[in-house]
C-alpha cells in the first residue's frame, strides 16, 4: 500500500486521498460527526429556550429555598405587578432593536418625564393635560432620535447616548437635582395602585400596551417594514419600504412607552425623583435580550421580552426574599445582561445557518 511522504524532494502529491481526508478533520476538531451533530442540536436549544429554561432553575431553586413565602399566590402577583411599568418600557425598546436599532436614551426619558409630570401638576395642570403633555414630549424626544440616526447618519448608539446626556441636563436645570413633591397627589397616585375588579391599574396598563405594540408589529404593514429593516436596510430599501420613516416611528414608540413608563413611576411613587427611571435602560436591554433567546431563535419580539422581564423579576424578588445584600441585584441584572446577549447571539447564528 503506497504511502505519500513530504520531503524536500518528494512533496505531499494535490491529489493524496489520505492526506484530503485528514484536512477537515483537524480543522473540525476532534469530536465525531454524531457529537458535532448534539452540540449543535444543544446550542440551538439554548438559542430558542435558554431565557424559559434560566426563568424555571430560578423558580424552582428559590421555591426550595422559601418555600413558604417565594412560591406564593400572593408573591407571584406582587412580581406581575411590580414589573407592570419596567414591561412598558422594554416592550417599546423591543421596537427599534426589531429595526436593527439602539435607544440608550430611554432610561433618562423616564426619569425627566415623571419628574415633569409632577411639575406640571403641582403648577395647576390638570392630570390629563399634564399627562398628555409629557408623553407627546417624549414621543418628539424619540422623533430626534430618529431623524438624527436616519436623516443625519449618526450612529444609533452615540445618538442615543447623546441624546439621554441632554435630556438629563434638562431635567437638572428644570429640577435643580432636587425631588418633587405633590402637594395633592391621591388622584394621580390612584392611576397605579388603584384597581379594576381587582385588577391592579398597572398590570391593565401593561397588558394594553404590550397588546398595541404586538399588533403594530405583526399585524400592520408598518410593523412588517421595521421587521424588514432589522433584517436587511437595504433590501428593504430596495422593495419599496420607506427606511428612515420606519425608523423615526421606532424611535417614538420607544420614548413614548418611556414617557408612560415615566408617568406611571412618579404616581407610583406620589413624587418626582430625578434619577427614579435610569436604571429602566439596563434591565430593559437585559429583558430584551433575554427575550430575544425565548420561543425564537434570536429575534427580538414582544412576548420574549415580556417572559424577559419576567425573569428579571423574579431573579431579583427571589434574591430579595432570602435576604441578599442589594449589591447582588445590580451584579445579578449584569450578568444576566451578558448571558443575554450571548443566548441571543447563539439563536441568531444559528438561524442564519
Amino acid at each position: 500500500m503506497h504511502r505519500a511522504v513530504m520531503t524536500a524532494d518528494h512533496p505531499l502529491p494535490e491529489t493524496s486521498a489520505p492526506a484530503e481526508a485528514a484536512l477537515p478533520v483537524a480543522q473540525a476538531g476532534s469530536l465525531p460527526p454524531g457529537m458535532r451533530d448534539r452540540r449543535a442540536l444543544l446550542m440551538r436549544l439554548l438559542g430558542t429556550y435558554g431565557t424559559i429554561i434560566v426563568l424555571a432553575l430560578m423558580l424552582a431553586m428559590f421555591s426550595v429555598l422559601q418555600p413558604g413565602t417565594f412560591a406564593t399566590v400572593g408573591n407571584f402577583r406582587n412580581i406581575i405587578n411590580d414589573m407592570a411599568i419596567g414591561t412598558i418600557v422594554a416592550a417599546g425598546l423591543t421596537v427599534p432593536l426589531v429595526a436593527g436599532d439602539f435607544d440608550l436614551s430611554i432610561g433618562y426619558v423616564a426619569s425627566f418625564c415623571g419628574l415633569l409630570a409632577v411639575g406640571l401638576l403641582s403648577s395647576g395642570l390638570s392630570i390629563p393635560l399634564a399627562i398628555v403633555l409629557v408623553v407627546a414630549l417624549g414621543t418628539i424626544i424619540g422623533v430626534v432620535n430618529g431623524l438624527v440616526v436616519s436623516k443625519i447618519g449618526v450612529n444609533a448608539f452615540i445618538a442615543t447616548l447623546g441624546t439621554g446626556t441632554i435630556v438629563v441636563g434638562l431635567n437638572y436645570a428644570y429640577s435643580g437635582g432636587i425631588p418633587l413633591q405633590l402637594t395633592q397627589s391621591r388622584e394621580f397616585t390612584r392611576i397605579a395602585i388603584g384597581r379594576i375588579a381587582g385588577v391592579p391599574h398597572l398590570v391593565i396598563i401593561m397588558a394594553v400596551v404590550l397588546i398595541l405594540l404586538w399588533m403594530i408589529l405583526n399585524r400592520t404593514v408598518q410593523g412588517q417594514h421595521i421587521k424588514a429593516i432589522g433584517v436587511s436596510p437595504e433590501s428593504a430599501r430596495r422593495a419599496g419600504v420607506a427606511v428612515d420613516r420606519s425608523r423615526i416611528v421606532a424611535f417614538a414608540i420607544a420614548s413614548t412607552c418611556a414617557a408612560i413608563g415615566g408617568v406611571l413611576m412618579a404616581s407610583n411613587l406620589g413624587s418626582g425623583q430625578v434619577t427614579a427611571g435610569d436604571s429602566f435602560m439596563l434591565t430593559s436591554f437585559s429583558a430584551a435580550f433575554l427575550g430575544s433567546a425565548a420561543l425564537r431563535e434570536g429575534q427580538f419580539h414582544i412576548l420574549g421580552t415580556l417572559i424577559g422581564v419576567l425573569t428579571v423579576a423574579v431573579g431579583n424578588n427571589g434574591l430579595a426574599m432570602i435576604g441578599a445584600p442589594i449589591f447582588t441585584q445590580f451584579l445579578f441584572t449584569g450578568t444576566l445582561l451578558v448571558v443575554a446577549v450571548a443566548l441571543g447571539g447563539i439563536g441568531r447564528r444559528f438561524a442564519r445557518g
